[in-house]
């Protein structure tokens, strides 16, 4: 079935299990079922939609709106929600059944709930269980963290997205259980590793990609097992420690001619694998660990039976989840949710069961349309009824929202908390501001902080020569113009791993860290040595020596 995307008027393709996972999924309320209907949005347009409702790393200066306490949130001073900051939102001092209200036949469904959601509090910044860990956000059982997005058990960690297990990581991407890693992408239980991709159970390696096993290696790629390599050529441990000691790290000017040359080198060398694939049976799209029957994800581990997931753990018979942990199953159209079962249409929700269109849930089975509840059951808007009742109003519910095309789509993005560019939305499918406008999206203008005038400190270019007194200077980033600072703790990482001081933004650095990742996209390209048809992130324009599974094993192996 060919069908053509509401919003962007493109085709897309639905197959017949699509429509039985569709009949899989389908609510049940009593003895009678409300079939989820397929989707009017394309993948791409449903995940730009969900992502407009999360908002990882612009962060502002606020009060809490119910204890008056100053503090670090996602939601500007002047935002329209109620926002609390986690202690008063987690506190017994208000109880979000207050804003109960009965459903009203007579508006849209979506309209009721855009209500709710601006009378019952917020919370400020999404952190649990963390220590000295404020200025981060989604991170839970953090210490000394800070700007860690999307952590989890981390220890002196700083400006990472999607880290977890680690310690003294800094400015990573994807990181796994690994300790002194800085600048890394896509690494796993690894230790003391900088500017390298794709590198698992490696130490002691710089400027590297695709290792495994290795110790001591430098601008290499595709080695397995292997120790004192440069440029995939084998060096005495003498020979290599010299070269090492030569190439003067502590400087940002010599860092930067290094990090260049690795890159013209890497890009004309290394064999590419057309998919990231490991332990994999029957999978589509990239960075997929131990999973089967799962296609069109993107950073997924342990998932069967699954179709469009992003950044997802341990889910079973999921379609279109984002930022979904925790056993997720028989579930679509998530985002930012740990363990959700036989659930829909909700966002930043926890251990759930049997709820639709709900956010902010924790502990809470057979909710629809409700806000920040917890340890509830059969409520509808916030409102407590009985199972008999809840049984027979939820499905009148259904049919009201199928007058309105609302029965089986995501929240609409105009009633998103956050302006277009807030959120991740901007990262994956960034807009122009006037794009953004013209879709009817909100935009806000992110200017400079203007509450501190710049100098003119110049930074040293050798982590050596850097005094203390930098953690008092107001720099500015070499590439946004944008002012930023540097702390104790990271000039601290900085001088005990002879790194220099960067001259950019932690924001810049994260976008820089992306664009070095593939877009989540798959095109039509050919294995560059048997020329068999791939599947994958490479398009076809690009230089990179593409390998089909088979091409790249017998290579690297």
């Amino acid at each position: 079935m060919i069908k053509t995307c509401r919003q962007c008027g493109v085709g897309f393709d639905l197959d017949d299990k699509d429509q039985r996972f569709h009949e899989r999924i389908s609510a049940k309320f009593g003895n009678k079922t409300c079939e989820i209907p397929l989707p009017s949005f394309c993948s791409d347009c449903r995940v730009q939609r969900r992502q407009m409702f999360r908002n990882d790393r612009v962060f502002y200066n606020r009060k809490c709106d119910l204890s008056g306490k100053q503090f670090v949130s996602l939601f500007a001073p002047d935002s329209s929600c109620k926002v609390y900051h986690p202690d008063a939102w987690y506190s017994d001092k208000w109880n979000p059944m207050d804003f109960g209200r009965e459903f009203d036949f007579n508006r849209p469904f979506f309209e009721q709930v855009d209500e709710l959601m601006h009378d019952v509090p917020r919370l400020g910044i999404d952190i649990v269980n963390c220590e000295n860990s404020y200025y981060c956000n989604f991170c839970s059982d953090n210490k000394d963290c800070y700007l860690d997005i999307a952590g989890e058990a981390n220890r002196d960690s700083y400006f990472n997205l999607f880290v977890k297990h680690s310690k003294n990581a800094v400015d990573c991407t994807f990181v796994y259980n690994s300790e002194l890693c800085y600048e890394c992408i896509n690494c796993y239980d690894c230790y003391n590793i900088q500017h390298s991709i794709y590198c698992e159970n490696c130490s002691d390696c710089f400027f590297c990609f695709d290792l495994k096993g290795c110790r001591n290696c430098l601008f290499s790629s595709g080695l397995r097992s292997k120790e004192y390599y440069i440029f995939n050529k084998p060096h005495s441990k003498e020979d290599y420690e010299k070269y090492l000691n030569g190439l003067q790290l502590g400087s940002y000017s010599q860092r930067q001619k290094l990090y260049e040359g690795w890159t013209k080198f890497k890009r004309e060398n290394a064999i590419f694998r057309a998919n990231y694939f490991l332990n994999c049976e029957n999978a589509s799209g990239d960075d997929i660990k131990n999973s089967k029957n799962t296609f069109n994800s993107f950073n997924v581990l342990n998932c069967w039976d699954c179709k469009y997931l992003y950044d997802v753990l341990d889910a079973k018979d999921c379609h279109d989840l984002n930022y979904s942990l925790y056993k997720p199953e028989l579930s679509y159209e998530l985002i930012s949710s740990l363990n959700m079962v036989r659930s829909a249409f909700s966002m930043a929700s926890h251990y759930n069961n049997d709820v639709y269109y709900c956010e902010m849930l924790n502990h809470c089975n057979n909710c629809f349309g409700c806000s920040a509840l917890t340890h509830k059951q059969y409520c509808i808007l916030n409102k407590q009824y009985s199972r008999e009742e809840y049984e027979e109003l939820v499905p009148r519910i259904i049919e009201h929202m199928k007058k309105n095309s609302e029965w089986g789509e995501f929240f609409p993005a105009k009633i998103s908390p956050f302006a277009y560019n807030e959120t991740v939305a901007q990262e994956y499918f960034p807009l122009t501001k006037e794009q953004a406008l013209k879709n009817g999206w909100r935009w806000r203008d992110l200017e400079n902080d203007t509450n501190h005038k710049a100098s003119d400190y110049k930074i040293p270019d050798n982590i050596k020569d850097v005094p203390d007194d930098i953690c008092k200077q107001v720099l500015i980033c070499e590439k946004s113009g944008r002012p930023y600072r540097i702390i104790e703790q990271e000039l601290r990482f900085y001088r005990r791993m002879n790194i220099p001081v960067p001259h950019r933004t932690p924001d810049q650095r994260h976008f820089d860290r992306n664009k070095l990742r593939n877009p989540r996209k798959l095109w039509k390209n050919n294995c560059k040595k048997c020329g068999a048809q791939l599947n994958t992130t490479y398009s076809p324009d690009r230089p990179e020596k593409v390998y089909c599974e088979k091409c790249y094993l017998a290579e690297v192996y």
